[in-house]
This record gives C-alpha cells, structure tokens and sequence, in this order.
C-alpha cells in the first residue's frame, strides 16, 4: 500500500481494522469454547486467515484485530503475523482486546464503540482511509479496487454491496441508491424492501470523517454504538458523499451451521466456486509442519479433502477432514465436517455431522439416524439435519444419534435411552455447554 509522507512521519494510506469480538451464538457447539473467527474451516484454515490474505494480497499492511469473546486460542493463533506477512516494524498485526483506562474502561459495547476505544491505535498511523472488516465472513476480496472505486467517487463513506434475491432481502442491511451509486437510504432488516443491495459489512471511510462520528456516537448516551444502527444514519441525516461498491466475487456468511456447513461443502464441488488454491490470491494460513496423511490399502476417499497429518483405515466421501484426524478401520464418513485431532473409532457411520476439534468417538457408533424432526432446544441453530459435536467431546461405543441433535462434554452410555439420542434431542454433560 502507497505511504504518504506527513511531516517527519511516514503516514499509512489505509489502514484495516478487523472485528473479531463476536460470540457466533448461532454456532453455538462449535464456538462455546472459541471465537467465531478462531473456528476451522476448509480442513487447515480458519475463518479469520480468510480476511487477513485479503489484507496481504491487497497491499494493506497494517491491521488491528479487535478481540473479545474467548480470544485466547484466536491470539495465540495470531501470534505476531508471520504466517500472513504481518510481522512488520511499522505496521503488521496488532492483537487490540478491552483495556482498562484510568477514566475507567469497558467491554465493547458494539461495532462502533470498539473502533472508538482504538482511536489512539489509528492515529499512530495517520492513515488517510480506514477499511473496517468482518473476523467471521469467508470472502476472497481485493480491497484495493474497493479503495479505487471510493477515490474515484471523491467519497466520505464507502460500503460493499451484494445483491442477494429480493425474498431474501428483509435479513440484510440494505442500501438503496441513484444511478451513480451514491447511497440515497439505509433500511435495516426491512419488512418491504426498498433494494436488494445488502450490506457486506465492509466499509472504508476518510479517518477524519470516521474519528468525528465516532467521537459524538460515544458522546450519545442513547445511542446503541453499532455501524448499522448509528453510524450510518448519522451519516445519512448529514448528507454525506456515500457510495455503494458492487462486489460481485465470493462472499459467504458463515454465521449458522447450515450455512458454515454449506460453504465447506462448496470446496469439494467438482468445479468450486471458492478455489482456495489460486497462486495469485493465495490464502494464507498459521498451520503447524504435519507429516503427509495416511491412506490405508482399504481406504476409498470420494471428493473430500484429507489435511497432512490425517490417517484414514476406513471410508470418506464429500467430506472435510482436518490434520491430525484418524478414522478406524470399517469406519464410513459420508457429507461431514471432521476438526483437527479428532478420533473415530471403528465400524462407525458419520453421516452429515460436523465434529468438532479434540473429539473422541468410540467404536460402532452411527450418526444421522432417524426423522428430519426440529431440535427440542433450540430449532433455529440445530437443523438442517446436522449432527453437532462440540469440541473435546466424547462419545461412548455402541451409540446411535439422530438427525438435529447436540452432543458437548464428555458422555457415557448410560446419557442414550436404549443406546439412542433420539433426532431434535440435545445432550449437555460436565465439559459442555448448549
């Protein structure tokens, strides 16, 4: 990224702050023990390496991760940016959690709230733009032609938009907007839609602009601290130069476990829509040096993708399966999602499941049994006719489990009615959490 000189200091053109706080309630299995951004995805990757490449392959090298819920394993992982070319003198990854001030301090209180409490971190750079991005979104972006596009438009705000089919609109933030692009409306989750234009969460803002916002959000006390609910209005009701930037690559909220599940089934299609192994925007990843996987004489792997360190005695079909894993012999893995050093044991069928990392799963059991029936706990997060087991789980021999079940901590036989977790059924033991 062009550095422009200010004074005596080398100021940053643009520099990326990146939201990496959130819980991911609607994984709720998968992310009670870990930020959403720090969960697995794509066998070796995790969510967050996939804004981070796009940081590196577009030039930006200065970025601050705003952390919160559960970050220790996600600044561990982070580390000193090595991994994505981040370990700069000036510049690099910056690991920003909540920090006690003398006035006193608080958790973040919201997407704006968090940038406000970083206010010091982006002066040290004098950067001219900021670009504020999502911790927990797989995308393959080029911000800078998001940069281009918000110069070429003399704009104060800039947001990426996707089209998305109009029955689904009432979800997003929409942007409704003139022929030049220039955003005349904002309507969040609206009844009746006004544009099919849904906010990617992704903004670049002038800092100048950025800092006077966020200085009088703070300054309301009825003000809820959040991009969406605030900020954007209060740039709305001022007349502000903002624009709508047309993204048109691939873009997937991962926020459920039917559509975390989806988006890695999408890397196995037989032409993917998302390559993760394109030399020119490559995706870059903290994984540790593992031996290559072991596939047994007997084994037959199907359209799936084996992580190095993995060893496989028994069957995979479409499925995903992390380093470190051993599936036994007789063991058949079918439309599935198995996290780094998880272990399945012999002659066991796992049928749509997503495993979590650290799971142990004992001999002869069946996942994915019985009636598509809605969870009993909670039908909007355990569905899609998915079996989630939350990490470092284990699961007994001999145990059959139905069709939108939860399984967290460490189980025994006598936690299966007649050997059966029945389909909608959750079961939470010491370890676990719902």
């Amino acid at each position: 990224m062009i550095e422009l000189e200010r004074g005596t200091i080398m100021g940053k053109e643009m520099i990326a702050m990146l939201l990496a706080g959130g819980q991911g309630s609607r994984l709720y299995a998968l992310t009670q023990k870990l930020a959403k951004p720090a969960v697995p995805f794509g066998g070796k990757y995790r969510i967050i390496d996939f804004p981070l490449s796009n940081c590196v392959n577009s030039g930006i090298d200065t970025v601050g991760i705003l952390t919160q819920y559960q970050p220790l394993e996600l600044n561990e992982y982070i580390g000193n940016g090595q991994p994505w070319d981040l370990d700069r003198i000036y510049g690099g990854v910056h690991v920003l959690p909540p920090y006690q001030k003398a006035s006193g301090s608080d958790w973040y209180k919201g997407t704006a709230n968090a940038i406000y409490q970083n206010i010091s971190f982006i002066e040290r750079y004098d950067p001219e733009y900021v670009i504020i991005l999502s911790g927990d979104q797989i995308c393959k972006q080029d911000y800078s032609d998001f940069l281009r596009f918000h110069k070429e438009k003399n704009a104060e705000f800039s947001v990426a938009v996707m089209e998305v089919p109009w029955e689904e609109a009432p979800r997003f933030g929409l942007m409704v907007t003139d022929d030049d692009d220039r955003i005349t409306e904002f309507q969040e989750k609206p009844k009746n839609p006004k544009s099919n234009l849904a906010s990617m969460g992704i903004y670049i803002f002038n800092w100048d602009i950025l800092k006077q916002y966020l200085i009088e959000d703070e300054a309301d006390p009825e003000s809820e601290n959040d991009f969406g609910n605030n900020i954007i209005p209060n740039l709305l009701r001022d007349e502000r130069k903002m624009y709508a930037y047309h993204f048109n690559g691939y873009w997937k909220d991962v926020g459920t476990l039917g559509s975390y599940w989806e988006a890695n089934m999408e890397l196995i299609d037989i032409i993917p829509e998302f390559n993760l192994y394109e030399e020119f925007w490559k995706i870059y990843t903290n994984s540790e040096i593992l031996p290559p996987q072991y596939i047994s004489a007997q084994s037959v792997i199907e359209r799936s993708i084996i992580c190095n360190g993995a060893e496989v005695y028994g069957e995979v079909h479409n499925s995903i399966i992390g380093s470190g894993v051993i599936i036994g012999e007789g063991s058949v893995i079918k439309d599935s999602i198995i996290m780094k050093d998880a272990r399945i044991g012999k002659n066991c069928v796992v049928d749509k499941a997503i495993i979590a990392e650290n799971c142990v799963v004992g001999d002869n059991v069946t996942f994915g049994i019985g009636s598509d029936v809605p969870n009993k706990l909670k039908p909007a997060i355990y569905s899609f006719g998915l079996v989630a087991v939350g990490e470092k789980s284990v699961i007994p021999d001999g145990v059959q489990i139905g069709k939108n079940t939860a399984v967290s901590g460490v189980t025994s036989k006598e936690d299966y009615p007649d050997g059966v977790l029945e389909s909608g059924e959750t079961l939470i033991k010491a370890g676990g959490q719902a």
